[in-house]
C-alpha cells in the first residue's frame, strides 16, 4: 500500500482541540467535522488540502481529548497519512480503529511544508520527491494493514467475524 502527496507541516503538541475545536463536536457527521478541520492552528487549510495530501508533525501529535472526532476530521479533509515524531497513544489507537495510517518517523523534522513525499506502508520507506531523500519508519504490521484495508475495526470486524 502506497501513497503520495503534498505535505502540511505543524510542530509539537498539536492537540485534538485544534485538530478539531471543540465547538465543532455537536457533530459526528465526517463532512462537516472536515471542513472545520485544522481551523484553528492553520485557518486555510480546508482551503488548499487535496485529497492525497500528508500531514507531517513533530513530537506529540494528537495530545489532548481522546475523541475520535479529530482522527476523522483528518481523514475525511482527504489526508492519506499522519506522520509524526511521535503521537499521542489514544490518538494513534483512534486512527488506526478508523483507517487513518500514521507513522512514527524521526526524520519528520528533515520533511517541510509543500514537500511532495510518498509513503510505502509495506516497507517503511519514506521518499520526500522534493528533496530526493529517504526516511526509514516501521511498517505497518500486517493485521494494522488488514485493518486500514478494510476501512477500520468496525469493517473489518464485519467481515472477518
Amino acid at each position: 500500500m502506497k501513497v503520495e502527496g503534498r505535505v502540511f507541516k505543524y510542530g509539537d503538541n498539536v492537540d485534538t482541540d485544534v485538530i478539531i475545536p471543540a465547538r465543532y463536536l455537536n457533530t459526528s457527521d465526517a463532512s462537516e467535522l472536515a471542513s472545520h478541520c485544522m481551523e484553528d492552528i492553520d485557518a486555510d487549510f480546508v482551503k488548499n488540502v487535496k485529497k492525497g495530501d500528508i500531514i507531517v508533525a513533530l513530537e506529540n501529535f494528537g495530545c489532548g481529548s481522546s475523541r475520535e472526532h479529530a482522527p476523522l476530521a483528518i481523514k475525511s479533509a482527504g489526508v492519506s497519512c499522519v506522520i509524526a515524531k511521535s503521537f499521542a497513544r489514544i490518538f494513534y489507537r483512534n486512527s488506526i480503529n478508523i483507517a487513518l495510517p500514521i507513522l512514527e518517523c524521526k526524520d519528520a523534522d528533515k520533511i517541510e511544508a509543500s514537500d511532495i513525499i510518498s509513503v510505502d506502508f509495506d516497507s517503511g520507506k519514506i521518499r520526500n520527491i522534493t528533496k530526493n531523500e529517504e526516511y526509514e519508519t516501521k511498517s505497518f504490521p500486517p493485521f494494522m494493514q488488514d485493518l486500514i484495508k478494510a476501512g477500520g475495526l468496525i469493517n473489518y470486524m464485519k467481515e472477518n467475524f
